[in-house]
């Protein structure tokens, strides 16, 4: 096995018909000249705390926009609280009022 190399033949490529049905809508996406955009947190969904050998890191799951629940992805405060200050601050606003904002509330 040692002597086979994962390898193709150009002449094994099928040609690839498109289906124009399948045409993704952008939504109030503005996508710049460098085809970047820019994301904002929508919400959190949920919190963890991951601990490693010598601190604990709390983790959120966020919700970004243009985005669907499955899409969220693990963040950690400090990245928020650098990159986002005004949502982390509306955050912790929500947190100390008691509200139950990651559980379906909604920031």
């Amino acid at each position: 096995m040692g002597s086979i190399f994962p390898v193709f033949h150009v002449s094994q490529l099928k040609k690839c018909l498109r289906v124009l049905e399948e045409r993704i809508e952008s939504q109030d996406l503005r996508i710049g000249s460098d085809l970047e955009y820019h994301e904002q947190p929508v919400r959190v969904l949920d919190i963890k705390d991951r601990v490693t050998r010598n601190k604990e890191v709390r983790m959120y799951k966020i919700q970004w926009s243009h985005h669907d629940d499955g899409d969220a992805s693990w963040e950690t405060g400090e990245y928020l609280l650098k990159a986002y200050p005004n949502f982390y601050n509306q955050w912790s606003v929500t947190q100390i009022s008691g509200r139950d904002f990651y559980k379906g509330g909604g920031l």
